[in-house]
């Protein structure tokens, strides 16, 4: 049996992997290459300084997968609802990684357009990565929007555009269940 190790905010905690859990990861370790799309949400970013963008891309390639789509869209809540079904209508990617835009400022939008679409929520995203973030950026961590869920049978995960806040999605969340996350939605 596999431990895994969960992040509580004044200690870890070690939890035994359950047998199914364990048997999901085994089963959905069997599919293969994940078809991923990568959207950067953003007024002033360009594909020359997608930093964040550069990074889920190397993570995803590195990791085995595809990316299947790539794109840099303004913080206009149609334009970004508009990129969503696009995607899932034109595109096999069977994860969409959004970046940028959830903040409180008043042109972050993302978290407001991808929420109303969400047909299942996975608030679990969220708040791991705002406790995850905690312990990089403190009290500030309570800003972020974070969120996940899924539309139209496709994973959908919208995460702050800042390099630090990819690389603690991605590699503490995001890649070490990629291959489980895919399956749960199209088994």
């Amino acid at each position: 049996m596999k431990d895994a190790f969960i992040l509580h905010p004044s200690s870890f905690i070690l939890f035994m992997s359950s047998p199914s859990t364990q048997q999901h990861h085994e089963i959905a370790a069997k599919q293969g290459v994940i078809s991923v799309a990568i959207i950067t949400v953003s007024d002033t970013r360009t594909r020359e300084n997608d930093t964040g963008g550069d990074l889920i891309a190397e993570r995803i390639t590195t990791g085995g997968h595809r990316v299947a789509f790539r794109a840099i869209v303004k913080d206009e809540p149609s334009q970004i609802t508009a990129l969503l079904d696009q995607i899932v209508n034109e595109t096999d990617a069977r994860m969409l990684l959004f970046t940028g835009g959830t903040g409180i400022a008043p042109r972050d939008t993302t978290y407001d357009a991808l929420s109303r679409k969400l047909e299942k929520v996975m608030p679990g995203f969220g708040e791991l990565f705002r406790m995850l973030s905690f312990a990089e950026v403190g009290a500030a961590a309570m800003l972020s929007r974070a969120t996940a869920g899924t539309y139209r049978g496709r994973l959908i995960f919208s995460m702050p555009g800042s390099p630090n806040a990819v690389q603690v999605a991605m590699d503490k969340l995001i890649m070490p269940e990629i291959q489980h996350l895919a399956w749960e939605v199209v088994r």
